[in-house]
């Protein structure tokens, strides 16, 4: 393996997020800095930096966990292991996938669900790709000004209450794709998420903390107080939480497959809260649900083939097209994580942005779509001839903004021993959705509805938008960020990638593609890596805090960028095949405190 090369003007200790800045004398010369870095790391050593420099977060040793047969990866350590169980049992990873997703809508309420929706992304090891679409829809009462009251915008309709839950996907599309590539039954693979469900299991430090916040806002909601307290308190961590309700639930599902859900007894329960409360979903909404197979969006990368999920997520094609346009530049010359590498790639991110507002919605209300144009490497040569090496552009308030995104997603990824491939990203939106769980159904539904924009030709500085392509219609899906990708290079497999995080999820995932394999690091060391987001407006680089050197942040700023530190982006749990030696490396993402690989071995 080449040696990775890393920024002239801040040097991250390898393995580490540890950044070692430089004096100011030396920013003004590159080749003075690269000499005196060079010359004082041998001389003085990490020691010296440790004890005479603001130290930053250190991360453990950056090995991933390795593995000659299957792996899940995910953001809860119980559902990575339900997975890798299923393996173990001669399932494909296809049936990991349904069993890991089921799990977690159990043990990781605040994200995993059946009450919301997603996208999943399947390769098989022949290179045979489906993308799987189950986004939430508008329900037939629906209208592109329903979060409006007196033609002004109402954020209590928007992203609360009862008009803010979409009809649900995740059962249909779980359903739909393990019938084209499950193995074993169907029954056995909800079996463990009943079984967590109805005998409990107990609460992690890191949901107890989840679910005493969460508290405040379930208080309108009896039936949510009462499924995730004890009789109003918190949980502590160790203690058991049990939701039989649920188990009831996943049982119908179970037994019957989406009509378990979107029919007979759940179907009635939820028809009944939204009636009971102004929502909009009736029945006739559930029933009509369909989730889709879809063809997967395509492109390359320095002779890497990327496969990732079509509209209505706007996911793979801002990726694609950041590619595109990166491809032009030598960023492993530029230097992981210098002021030029970061100036480059924040430019591409603002671009795919802008395309993102203009043109991205749900292809079944937006038939002409210029996905060709968008995907195609004439595009991308054409947006680089519009950065400035020097400057950074600046984005007008005046042509896109967009509607709000939660952080509040999970995904996950799965390999088996065949090295057949998922990427799944799904989600309620917020952190525990709408905060409505369904009485006697005993899970959470969504506030999906306000990713639409917000109305008809309302768009504001502050983060609204009225165009066209994504304003809500009946049986319409609202644009989304999730961007599960997989990776391949001369027909194998070479990376399953994707991460939560609004619409920080395409820029997440672009970093862990870019990090990989312009910076050629680790699977553990590509998910330790700093992150930062550009998405056009507001115009500003947000990075992780203190993961970027100061003369790093004083050289964009020069360049004209504005920048605001934020704690996290993301949490991106990604598999790398490495092929000379058979063996799968699992990157699981520390930003999140129950995140764990699970194996077959």
């Amino acid at each position: 393996m080449r040696e990775k090369r890393f920024a002239h003007d801040s040097y991250p200790t390898r393995g580490l997020t540890t950044y070692f800045p430089l004096p100011v004398s030396c920013i003004l010369d590159r080749s003075r800095a690269i000499v005196a870095l060079e010359t004082m790391h041998k001389l003085i050593g990490l020691l010296a930096i440790a004890l005479f420099f603001t130290p930053q977060p250190v991360w453990a040793a950056a090995e991933p966990v390795r593995t000659e047969g299957g792996m899940v990866v995910s953001a809860n350590d119980i559902g990575s292991k339900v997975g890798a169980d299923i393996l173990k049992a001669g399932g494909n990873a296809m049936d990991a996938t349904i069993a890991t997703a089921f799990a977690m809508a159990v043990t990781h309420p605040t994200a995993g669900n059946i009450g919301g929706g997603g996208f999943l992304l399947f390769r098989a090891a022949n290179g045979a790709a489906d993308s799987y679409d189950f986004r939430e829809k508008a329900p037939a009462k629906a209208t592109a000004d329903m979060f409006l009251t007196d033609g002004k915008y109402d954020p209590t309709k928007h992203h609360r209450g009862y008009l803010s839950v979409g009809v649900p996907g995740t059962v249909a599309g779980l359903h739909l794709a393990w019938k084209e590539h499950g193995s074993l039954k169907w029954e056995q693979l909800v079996e463990p998420a009943i079984k967590l469900a109805r005998d409990g299991f107990p609460v992690s430090i890191d949901l107890a903390s989840s679910l005493a916040g969460a508290l405040k806002g379930m208080q309108p909601y009896p039936a949510s107080v009462a499924q995730f307290s004890k009789n109003g308190a918190p949980y502590k961590a160790g203690e058991i939480l049990k939701q039989p309700d649920l188990a009831r639930t996943l049982e119908r599902i179970a037994a019957n497959g989406p009509a378990g859900f979107y029919e007979g007894e759940t179907a009635e329960l939820i028809e009944k809260e939204m009636a009971s409360h102004g929502g909009l979903i009736t029945r006739k909404d559930l029933k009509a649900y369909q989730a889709k197979s879809r063809k997967p969006v395509r492109g390359t990368y320095r002779g890497y083939e990327i496969l990732s999920v079509p509209p209505p997520s706007s996911g793979g094609i801002g990726i694609i097209e950041s590619l595109n346009l990166l491809e032009g530049y030598d960023l492993r010359a530029a230097g992981y994580g210098s002021a030029q590498s970061i100036h480059l790639i924040a430019e591409a991110m603002r671009r795919s942005f802008a395309d993102r507002a203009q043109f991205i919605g749900d292809p079944d209300f937006n038939p002409k779509m210029p996905l060709e144009t968008l995907l195609s490497k004439d595009h991308g040569s054409a947006l680089r001839r519009t950065i400035d090496p020097i400057r950074a552009s600046v984005s007008s308030p005046t042509n896109f903004t967009w509607p709000i995104e939660s952080t509040e997603t999970t995904h996950f990824s799965v390999v088996d021993s065949q090295r057949n491939a998922v990427s799944i990203t799904y989600t309620l939106e917020w952190g525990y959705g709408s905060s409505i769980v369904v009485p006697g159904a005993g899970f959470l539904l969504n506030n999906e509805m306000g990713d639409f924009n917000a109305g008809t030709g309302l768009t504001t500085e502050s983060g609204l938008i009225g165009t066209k392509p994504n304003l809500a219609l009946p049986g319409k899906r609202m644009l989304s960020s999730m961007s599960p990708t997989i990776l391949a290079k001369d027909g194998q497999l070479f990376m399953v990638t994707g991460s939560p995080g609004g619409r920080t999820i395409i820029n997440t995932t672009l970093l862990t593609i870019l990090y990989a394999v312009d910076f050629e690091m680790n699977a553990q060391e590509v998910v330790d890596a700093g992150r930062f987001h550009h998405q056009w407006l507001p115009d500003v680089i947000r990075y992780e805090d203190q993961q970027i050197s100061p003369d790093t942040l004083a050289m964009l700023k020069a360049k004209g960028h504005q920048l605001k530190p934020i704690s996290q982006q993301g949490s991106a749990q990604i598999i790398i095949n490495e092929v000379a030696t058979h063996t799968l490396a699992g990157g699981v993402d520390r930003r999140d405190a129950d995140a764990f690989a699970a194996t077959t071995q």
